[in-house]
């Protein structure tokens, strides 16, 4: 399988199916990101292909030295800020792609609330912080870089956000381990 980076200079070449992988790759993780911060799933859709539309345009200028899907976070971010705004209600018309056994469902249920729930609470670089750094899994320096802001005040923000969720769903053992571990 080839790298971002990879696909990205074939792409650059020339390589339309190249392209195509590239948007294959990340354009589910990247609706679940658009439809928390838009102000509807159609929004989020909309958002979705601007997005990769610019990262087309633009992607000469992507330095390989960072990873791609940074990059494309960041256009995603500026698109939402510029074109659809935030989500004006903490539930939406997400679909549920929950495998059908009962345990799985009932997790879901529990991670989805626990999004909306930080959506509620958090500040919107908070929250897409947290997304990025658990719903997407990328490395803090990551996170920074695709906010636009120092890596300090990325973990700092995560820690704060962990703390406050803790208390909010009620894991008054989780905020105390954590606040031990963490000084």
């Amino acid at each position: 399988m080839p790298t971002d980076e990879q696909l990205v200079s074939e792409v650059l070449r020339g390589s339309a199916p190249a392209f195509d992988r590239l948007v294959e790759r990340y354009q589910g993780r990247l609706l679940r990101f658009l439809v928390a911060r838009c102000s509807s799933r159609a929004d989020a859709e909309d958002a979705l292909q601007d997005t990769f539309v610019n990262a087309y345009r633009y992607l000469e200028s992507y330095n390989p030295r960072w990873r791609f899907s940074t990059w494309l976070y960041r256009i995603a971010l500026r698109n939402v800020a510029r074109n659809y705004g935030r989500k004006a209600t903490a539930d939406a018309d997400v679909p549920d792609d929950a495998p059908d056994p009962l345990e799985e469902c009932i997790d879901a249920a529990e991670r989805e609330n626990l999004w909306l729930t930080a959506k509620r609470l958090l500040s919107d670089d908070v929250y897409a912080a947290l997304w990025m750094r658990y719903a997407e899994d990328m490395p803090v320096k990551e996170v920074a870089r695709a906010l636009g802001r120092p890596q300090s005040w990325t973990r700092v923000a995560l820690l704060r956000a962990r703390r406050r969720l803790a208390l909010e769903m009620g894991d008054d053992d989780a905020t105390e381990s954590e606040s031990k571990a963490y000084g």
